[in-house]
């Protein structure tokens, strides 16, 4: 029977990049492994998968095969040297947790110091709080090393003893025969659940774990110029390291609460201003909040709707630098629905002094009043 090109068999381009091949071995290596797959010529197609693999894997094989077809690579070693290629993230999914090692010790033994988890505290601020900051008190529940028996599980005056299952290893092994010769699996001691050590006598007040559960409350200090999203971490807070690693993190996620006036946009404060079509003509003062208290605003003469006035350093303080953002006010011109007599008569005069002929940019205006004025 003809080979198949080795491209068709892992279903790749031939611009494909090592990346793209590897993946492709993998999907299809773990698709078709004997030891998983039904299909009858899984044996077949995982030999040519593989063979294929160590082909294209290879740049100067690649290249002669590239050039010359399968008679380039006659004699350069197509099927691949399994001492020298390392599976376990191939088949570590596909058979368990340490998968397969190939005659060789695992990397990392069960037993070795681990990083502790990492917790998530929520924390939901005013508005206000966001802006300058603030100090909170939050309480956290996590493990902590058992005061009684410091971690270890055994009753006090006792020790922990060396696991007969995996002999201190935290691990066990078994060796199957396949197609690709022997081939080890790993898998965490049931006994000592990967601790490599057992108790005999537990501790009372942890049960033998090495751990118990506190409640504590800690004080967290919000820099100014935090917002939604913000994370605050607290190195070394988070749950305690196994077998003597260190201790994880915590890290505080923020939440800001709405405000009744303002919105925020990166370091600046958005507010809506309401005048009156006097105020926007004439011009004027008004007091405006911002988050430092009331201010005066000066609306210049002639303020047409939609026109954003800057009061320059009455935003959010910048979170790593020194300065504060703008407040940005939306001026919207508020026009009368209705209108006593003395204010009727004022806007008529008004409009027989502005006079009927007008330039293009003064007609929304005069057509607004006549429109309130009843044409």
């Amino acid at each position: 029977m003809a080979q198949r090109d080795y491209y068709e068999v892992l279903g790749v381009s031939r611009s494909a990049t090592k990346d793209d091949i590897k993946t492709a071995f993998r999907r299809l290596a773990r698709k078709y492994h004997p030891d998983v797959s039904k299909d009858a010529d899984a044996e077949e197609r995982f030999k040519e998968i593989n063979e294929a693999y160590a082909v294209l894997s290879d740049e100067q094989k690649r290249a002669a095969y590239d050039r010359f077809g399968h008679a380039g690579v006659q004699g350069m070693g197509g099927v691949p040297d399994w001492t020298t290629m390392d599976f376990s993230d191939i088949f570590g999914d596909l058979f368990g947790f340490g998968g397969f090692g190939f005659g060789r010790q695992s990397q990392r033994s069960r037993n070795a110091p681990r990083r502790g988890a990492d917790l998530q505290y929520r924390l939901t601020l005013d508005f206000e709080e966001a802006i300058f900051g603030v100090e909170k008190e939050i309480e956290i529940t996590r493990d902590e090393v058992c005061e009684i028996c410091h971690g270890t599980g055994a009753k006090p005056g006792t020790s922990p003893k060396t696991c007969p299952t995996c002999n201190g290893r935290g691990e066990v092994r078994q060796t199957r025969q396949t197609i690709l010769g022997s081939m080890v699996q790993v898998t965490t001691c049931p006994t000592c659940g990967g601790k490599g050590k057992v108790v005999d006598t537990p501790c009372s007040a942890c049960g033998g774990r090495g751990y118990v559960r506190k409640t504590r409350r800690k004080v967290v200090s919000i820099p100014a110029g935090v917002d939604t999203g913000t994370q605050i971490r607290l190195a070394g807070e988070g749950e305690p390291g196994v077998n003597g690693g260190p201790p994880g993190n915590l890290y505080v996620v923020i939440q800001v609460r709405s405000h009744k006036y303002f919105r925020r946009r990166n370091n600046d404060i958005l507010l809506d201003l309401n005048i009156n079509i006097a105020q926007a003509t004439l011009g004027a003062e008004v007091k405006v909040p911002t988050v430092d208290g009331d201010a005066i605003l000066t609306i210049p003469r002639g303020t047409q709707p939609g026109k954003v006035l800057r009061m320059r350093g009455k935003g959010v303080p910048y979170l790593r630098n020194n300065g504060r953002g703008d407040q940005l006010v939306i001026v919207n011109v508020n026009i009368p629905k209705s209108l006593n007599a003395e204010q009727r008569e004022l806007f008529e005069k008004l409009a027989k002094s502005l006079g009927s002929e007008v330039l293009p940019q003064e007609r929304s205006f005069l057509e607004h009043l006549k429109d309130f004025l009843g044409g």
